[in-house]
């Protein structure tokens, strides 16, 4: 009894422990909370800025950087995706809730994080409901054409404060190259002077030592450049900065709704439900790819439900996995997700008690920053290995990395989705249809593919051997057909097929139909079809088909030898008389008889 109460309490535990807090330890901590002061740091500028896109008050970007990272950390599945606001998120928005009311006054507000709360709901029940199982059809090609594409647009949407361009708002990434490249002489030498200087620390930092908190360090080599530069005796140039900060400590609300307008939110809900997923999931199994750990997605479904759930009481709007959080975090060496509750932690810490200064931050050091991190999530490598050994996964990584630069992210991995799935469909859709001989070179005479032998060898003049590699099913039968029709043109006397099928792995209703067709036209012509083990699956599609009746049990055999001497027992025996080629044993016995 105390055995199976120890075994249930560690069990118990095991559910509620997640599985990182083994890997606390001091150095994690130190690695974490380097990471998590870099996030808080880079939030600064991207919080209020989304805000402002979302139609929202500033500092409703500072809020949705705070509870929801910290739920969204500590209940999902991923160690270092930190979540918060975004652009997709803060577009989407402004677009379905901008005909409902005037943005940014106070009801527009409140069906922002009602919205918030509902698509929470939305995610959890997903969670619950365990239908994440939908992730796994992102393939690595198209996370790797995803992750390069996203690091693309980091580096792009970089470098208006790189340069320190004022750039429209909503610009997309290649409009800021645009705009660049037609406004060169707008170009800030403060900006490009603390961009480059941070650049240049940060390389430097991480050649001495990959353990000093080298991002932080490139950071500060930047700010003292923009003191450096905005003295008289330098030019006196001015460096654009962060700016006045809001308030980072998000009040408790409870939001309220009518009725009337709840259909419509619901609607709103289910869209964004889509977006922030179909970014979240994909953000976290890119940064899975690079860091090795195993994502569960319905685990990180939850958390993303509780996190906006959670955050739509503490005046969050809609949050999500963030890729220009995430990437750096992950990059800064984070080890578990205590670096995202430092984030949010120190965000509320250093508003709170540093905001003056953290005020004069310079955004090109925080563009430069961004710039390096896309610099290194672009696996060119990869790319280069994917085209020398698979065509078609890397047209797939290609297309995913053009898509991601102009659609929405959650679009352009679903467009990668949709192609793997289409490329798999046209490999499973020819399965391998293969003639076999016995091998005369080897003792063991085993059955051997013709394409596969080093010398030409002849086949049974009546007895066609071919074996079936993979599922024969709807989208599969017409090339069968097309391969098992050219075979009986080929050769007309051949009216007899035995077919090892152990590796035909699935039939359908489809598959079962096709191989009625071949029995009736060989018996037709005289000969007829044998079977060679096949899998348990698929004898019961033809039980149920009657197949198995027609085909009579006789002609289905375990046993390769007993399948030889009974289809052997029935080949013409005046063609077996005058034959010359006799490639089986059995042909010897049969005739020295």
């Amino acid at each position: 009894m105390t055995t199976v109460l120890r075994q249930t309490f560690h069990r118990v535990r095991g559910s509620l422990v997640p599985a990182w807090c083994q890997r606390i330890g001091v150095a994690t901590l130190r690695a974490d909370l380097m990471a998590g002061l870099l996030g808080a740091v880079l939030v600064l500028p991207q919080g209020v800025a989304f805000a402002t896109l979302a139609g929202l008050p500033p500092e409703y970007g500072i809020y949705t950087s705070v509870v929801p990272c910290i739920v969204a950390a500590l209940f999902g599945s991923s160690w270092h995706v930190m979540s918060g606001p975004t652009n997709a998120n803060s577009l989407a928005l402004f677009a379905m809730l901008g005909p409902l009311a005037v943005p940014g006054s106070a009801d527009y507000v409140g069906l922002a994080v009602v919205v918030a709360i509902l698509v929470g709901a939305m995610q959890l029940l997903i969670g619950l409901l365990r239908l994440g199982s939908v992730a796994n059809f992102i393939s690595p090609s198209v996370l790797l054409g995803f992750t390069g594409g996203a690091a693309a647009l980091i580096g792009l949407y970089g470098l208006k404060d790189f340069f320190g361009l004022s750039v429209p708002t909503g610009t997309s990434a290649f409009g800021v190259v645009v705009h660049l490249l037609r406004h060169l002489d707008a170009v800030s030498p403060a900006a490009l002077a603390v961009g480059v200087t941070t650049i240049v620390v940060t390389v430097l930092a991480r050649r001495i030592s990959a353990r000093l908190p080298f991002m932080l360090i490139g950071l500060l080599g930047g700010y003292c450049a923009a003191l450096l530069v905005a003295m008289p005796a330098l030019g006196g140039h001015r460096a654009d900065v962060v700016g006045a900060i809001p308030s980072a400590l998000p009040p408790f609300h409870v939001p309220h709704v009518s009725w009337q307008a709840l259909p419509e939110l619901l609607g709103i809900s289910a869209a964004l439900t889509i977006v922030a997923l179909g970014q979240s999931i994909s953000i976290a199994k890119a940064v899975a790819m690079r860091s090795g750990q195993h994502i569960d997605a319905n685990r990180e479904f939850v958390g993303q439900g509780l996190s906006n759930l959670a955050g739509g009481f503490f005046s969050s709007y809609v949050s999500c996995g963030s890729l220009g959080r995430s990437m750096p975090n992950f990059e800064a060496g984070a080890q578990t997700p205590l670096a995202s509750v430092f984030s949010a932690v120190l965000l509320v810490v250093l508003v709170a008690f540093s905001a003056p200064l953290l005020a004069q931050l310079p955004l090109a050091a925080i563009a430069a920053m961004l710039l390096l991190v896309s610099a290194s999530l672009i696996n060119a490598g990869k790319l280069r290995q994917l085209a020398r050994h698979s065509r078609s996964e890397f047209v797939i990584a290609i297309c995913t990395f053009a898509a991601t630069l102009v659609l929405r992210l959650e679009l352009a991995v679903l467009l990668g989705s949709m192609l793997s799935l289409v490329a798999y469909l046209y490999r499973t859709s020819r399965p391998a249809i293969r003639s076999l001989v016995p091998d005369r070179n080897d003792p063991a005479r085993p059955f051997t593919p013709i394409d596969a032998l080093e010398d030409t060898q002849p086949e049974c003049p009546q007895l066609k051997l071919v074996r079936v590699e993979g599922a024969v099913y709807f989208g599969a039968v017409q090339y069968v057909t097309d391969r098992l029709q050219a075979m009986r043109c080929r050769n007309p006397a051949q009216k007899h097929l035995l077919a090892m099928v152990r590796s035909m792995n699935f039939i359908d209703l489809a598959g079962a139909e096709l191989w009625e067709h071949e029995l009736a036209d060989r018996r037709a012509a005289g000969g007829d079809v044998y079977f060679h083990r096949p899998r348990q699956d698929v004898c019961k599609v033809w039980d149920r088909t009657g197949f198995t009746d027609r085909i009579g049990t006789g002609n289905i055999f375990r046993n390769k030898d007993e399948a030889l001497r009974a289809v052997l027992s029935r080949l013409d025996p005046q063609v077996c008389e005058t034959c010359t080629v006799r490639i089986f044993k059995e042909c010897e016995e049969r005739n020295g008889r």
